[in-house]
């Protein structure tokens, strides 16, 4: 048995470098070429059609609804503020949307996933595309934990609030041949210092729903997102604090910004939804954050080195 893992440890390496060299030119134009039609040709036609995103109140979410209103989308607007939902929901009205539902719930409580998946298909009779977007930061370092359990909520919001909702929603996705789209974050992949509880929520997320993409096969296709730095109430300071409660720090999320440019969520939004319309995988935005995940396989010492903390101060802020 020694014997087949050595041989194996010798030539399983450069049998997939060879089949990388072969296939990875005409993939790369295989995408090029789906990227070009299906943008062109295969878009998917919203009009009508249900929409649940979670997370809806603001930020990345609040743009969704907007984005998907103008195509003509009927839409179940979920998060835990009822008068900001109010006031989306009234603008989305004015952007197309014919039919709007608004439910209150927490996506960290299954009770409340079961909840507004149930009545978003009894309302609509369907459901066509769940989109996954409800987060919360944390720009706090492990070892600045006060009490491990304070930061509790960041997998029970980022991931479990995820799961829930895709569980109760997959019977109903199938029926329409939906579509599940995740926010999720190149912290899931890019190692951030006093991010290591955000990123390993995304990374988690991330993993799961690539898996997820294997067992459904055909019947749903799944959309995950990374976007980078994107105008939201966390880019304006509000995360949980290292007490378990959200505060806004603007200087600690500045320092985990640090010099890149802030897209808006217009933006992403826009690209999100276009992702998903035309059947794509992943999504990065902006989309050079992608070079990072290169950077990440081919040379992960410099990528510790520059992700390092360089405000080594704010650890007693």
């Amino acid at each position: 048995m020694e014997l087949i893992h050595v041989t194996m440890n010798l030539l399983v390496p450069p049998v997939i470098v060879m089949v990388i060299l072969i296939t990875m030119p005409p993939y790369l134009i295989y995408k090029l070429v789906y990227f070009i039609v299906a943008s062109s040709f295969y878009m998917e036609d919203m009009k009508g059609k249900v929409v649940l995103i979670t997370g809806a109140s603001s930020g990345i979410g609040e743009q969704l609804v907007y984005e998907y209103a103008r195509r003509g989308a009927r839409l179940v607007l979920v998060a835990r503020r009822k008068n900001l939902l109010e006031q989306v929901a009234n603008k989305a009205r004015g952007f197309g949307s014919t039919d709007v539902l608004i439910v209150c719930a927490d996506v960290s409580k299954v009770e409340d996933c079961k909840r507004f998946v149930e009545e978003a298909v009894h309302h609509f009779g369907r459901l066509d595309h769940l989109v996954n977007n409800a987060g919360v930061a944390s720009a706090y370092a492990f070892e600045e934990a006060i009490n491990i359990v304070n930061f509790v909520p960041v997998m029970d919001v980022n991931f479990w609030g995820s799961i829930y909702s895709t569980h109760f929603a997959i019977p109903h996705l199938k029926k329409s041949k939906g579509k599940i789209v995740v926010t999720a974050s190149p912290a899931g992949w890019l190692p951030v210092a006093r991010n290591s509880f955000y990123g390993a929520s995304k990374a988690a997320l991330i993993n799961f729903f690539e898996t997820l993409r294997v067992e459904l096969g055909s019947s749903i296709k799944i959309t995950i997102v990374s976007p980078g730095f994107i105008e939201s109430e966390m880019t304006h300071g509000k995360h949980l604090s290292q007490f378990g409660a959200m505060e806004v720090n603007q200087q600690r999320i500045d320092v985990l910004i640090g010099s890149f440019p802030v897209a808006t969520a217009e933006m992403c939004a826009k690209a999100m939804v276009n992702g998903a319309c035309r059947g794509a995988r992943y999504i990065t935005v902006p989309s050079y954050f992608g070079a990072f995940f290169l950077l990440k396989i081919l040379c992960p010492e410099i990528l510790d080195w520059f992700s390092r903390p360089k405000y080594q101060h704010l650890i007693t802020t």
